[in-house]
């Protein structure tokens, strides 16, 4: 088959779950004899790459602002994949879908998969205008996709009942975790085994990180552990500097930045507990990952981490300020019992296997 991803800013890359996504599926889909094109946006910070692990990468134009980047980049790459002689133009998020319209419902040259991630205009990053703009854009999917694949029961539920529309149910799969000792994040950091709380995740609210850093400060005892933030930004920079004002003089959090690598592979490998404070989620990669390498974790009740999580793993109220330091107080002091995550997520080779076979379906 001859395969289109469009929607990710790039690949290779871990800045969102939307990238992390298309990279495995489109490897793991190239290397079993499919011929993969991804659509990457342009930007003059990005290397040129012509191609990717057997990927072919075409560079789309677009505009680096919050406002113009999803509606120029979609409007070019929808262009060139209606002209590309695809079999399958595979559309990842809510927001690449803008131009669906043009692609028509009824076409036979190709069929058109999209892939909701989450519902995004419910993000707090987004103002009055965006949030208008992305809940058209989940409109044209719903008119003009073939096939729609969402990635929780919850969103599953929300387009039946909605629009009356069924979707595909397929889960985002993990990679076999990487175990590192603490060699970067100690001379960087000063961070050992079991030192620290672990948030890693895009600095955007959200992820509900100023509950979790309002709540680290109430905490009394905090048994010699550090809060370790690591993340960047994406398109809210107001956000990103309230956190930092947030951390402001506190020597118990660091903040990391963007990680990726073995620095990341260290973190969730010695961490003392994983923890996403999150009002919104599609399927979140990091707490995927955190659960395969064992992590205890405590998470947010919303019915997206709901889904992932087991008995193993602890959650609070989402929102709830008061809950959450009532059971992240109890974990680092030891009242509350928590145990090492075991889990049965699938890994991303069955993932890639049932959505080639949801391409053949729809083919």
């Amino acid at each position: 088959m001859k395969i289109a991803m469009i929607g990710q800013k790039r690949v290779p890359s871990r800045e969102g779950g939307v990238e992390i996504v298309v990279e495995q599926l489109s490897v793991r889909m190239a290397s079993s004899g499919n011929d993969v094109t991804l659509f990457n946006r342009k930007r003059k910070e990005y290397k040129k790459i012509d191609n990717y692990q057997g990927c072919k990468v075409k560079e789309v134009f677009s505009i680096n602002k919050k406002s113009l980047d999803a509606l120029v980049y979609s409007f070019f790459a929808t262009i060139k994949a209606k002209h590309g002689h695809f079999d399958i133009i595979h559309f990842h998020a809510e927001g690449p879908c803008a131009f669906l319209w043009m692609l028509g419902r009824n076409h036979k040259k190709y069929k058109v998969v999209v892939t909701i991630h989450g519902l995004d205009w419910q993000r707090g990053k987004w103002g009055g205008f965006a949030t208008k703009f992305l809940k058209f854009c989940e409109r044209q999917a719903v008119k003009h996709a073939d096939k729609i694949i969402v990635l929780s029961e919850n969103n599953k539920k929300y387009f039946k009942n909605t629009y009356n529309r069924e979707t595909e149910y397929i889960p985002n799969g993990i990679d076999k975790p990487i175990f590192k000792e603490p060699n970067i994040i100690k001379k960087e950091f000063g961070l050992t085994k079991d030192s620290y709380v672990l948030f890693l995740a895009r600095i955007v609210p959200e992820k509900g990180l100023h509950y979790l850093i309002e709540v680290w400060k109430r905490i009394e005892n905090k048994k010699g552990l550090k809060l370790v933030i690591a993340g960047g930004s994406s398109h809210t920079s107001e956000y990103f500097n309230e956190i930092v004002s947030m951390t402001k003089g506190d020597s118990t959090i660091i903040m990391t930045g963007f990680v990726q690598g073995d620095k990341l592979y260290e973190l969730y490998s010695n961490a003392y507990l994983y923890v996403l404070p999150s009002d919104i989620e599609g399927m979140p990669m990091s707490l995927l990952e955190a659960m395969s390498y064992g992590n205890s974790c405590l998470v947010s009740n919303i019915p997206e981490n709901l889904e992932i999580i087991n008995d193993q793993c602890v959650s609070f109220e989402k929102g709830n300020c008061d809950s959450l330091f009532e059971k992240l107080n109890n974990i680092i002091n030891n009242t509350e019992v928590f145990k090492e995550t075991k889990t049965n997520l699938k890994n991303w080779d069955i993932v890639t296997r049932d959505t080639l076979k949801l391409y053949q379906e729809v083919l």
